[in-house]
């Protein structure tokens, strides 16, 4: 009776690195908030990445399209549910993510006898001002990492979401260090591209814990020759709905050079 929760801890330890693996060359998933908005953007040409869950809430998510696809469709019931028992304006990402999502993934990864969800996801939830903006990341393991002020820094206007965690980690170093909350979406834009870039460079080179040059991202980025996926929070829509996918043209007129 001893060796049995050890036996689970190495349980769980295996299906952690047999997830992350599975996970590990995931097309990094970049979402900025800008003047008017936030803009998620990726990369892919095999199927769709970036979706709308709710009004004013987005979601982008790597791993199998099955997964995401059952995850998806859940937080899009819970949503409903809650807008129509309630109303939309009760309709919190928080909630969504700490009460229902959370747990569920939670307890697929921890009953070792059942399949886990093979999925990262980042959400977006726009408010009526950038400061009111939540970005949230959500593991396989349910656990939550959001853009949230602490006593060591201040709150980030952006998320980030790759295959491994080193290299969402440069992402979000890039972004720290590039991003402008009041830029315009066209500047938004090529920041994220250049996230993406960051991201997409360091899944290559495994084991990067450093930035890459300006000149290097650059270069990398201008390889891209298509298969960019794009859409956006409007904040100052007029309808209740505020996402919009960006269509191929948009994209290649705000990201020329």
């Amino acid at each position: 009776m001893i060796e049995e929760p050890y036996r689970w801890v190495e349980a769980v330890a295996n299906r952690r690195e047999y997830i992350e693996t599975q996970l590990a060359h995931g097309s990094p998933i970049a979402a900025v908030g800008y003047s008017q908005g936030i803009v998620f953007i990726t990369l892919g040409r095999t199927r769709q990445k970036l979706f709308e869950i709710y009004d004013r809430i987005a979601m982008g998510a790597i791993g199998h399209p099955g997964d995401i696809e059952r995850l998806r469709m859940a937080v899009i019931e819970l949503a409903s549910t809650e807008g129509f028992t309630r109303s939309a304006a009760d309709v919190s990402l928080r909630r969504l993510a700490y009460y229902s999502l959370s747990p569920v993934l939670k307890a697929a990864f921890e009953q070792i006898y059942g399949a886990p969800y093979l999925a990262r996801m980042l959400f977006a939830e726009i408010g009526d001002t950038p400061e009111n903006d939540l970005f949230l990341r959500l593991e396989y393991d349910g656990a939550i990492a959001t853009n949230g002020a602490s006593l060591a820094e201040t709150q980030k206007n952006f998320g980030a979401l790759s295959g491994t965690r080193a290299s969402t980690e440069l992402m979000e170093s890039f972004l720290k260090r590039e991003h402008k909350s009041a830029a315009t979406l066209r500047d938004a834009l090529k920041t994220a591209l250049d996230a993406w870039t960051v991201g997409n460079m360091a899944l290559a080179e495994d084991g990067a814990r450093e930035l890459p040059a300006k000149e290097a991202i650059a270069s990398e980025r201008d390889k891209i020759a298509g298969g960019i996926e794009a859409a956006i929070l409007d904040r100052d829509a007029k309808t209740a709905i505020r996402y919009r996918s960006l269509t191929g043209e948009e994209i290649r007129s705000l990201t020329t050079r």
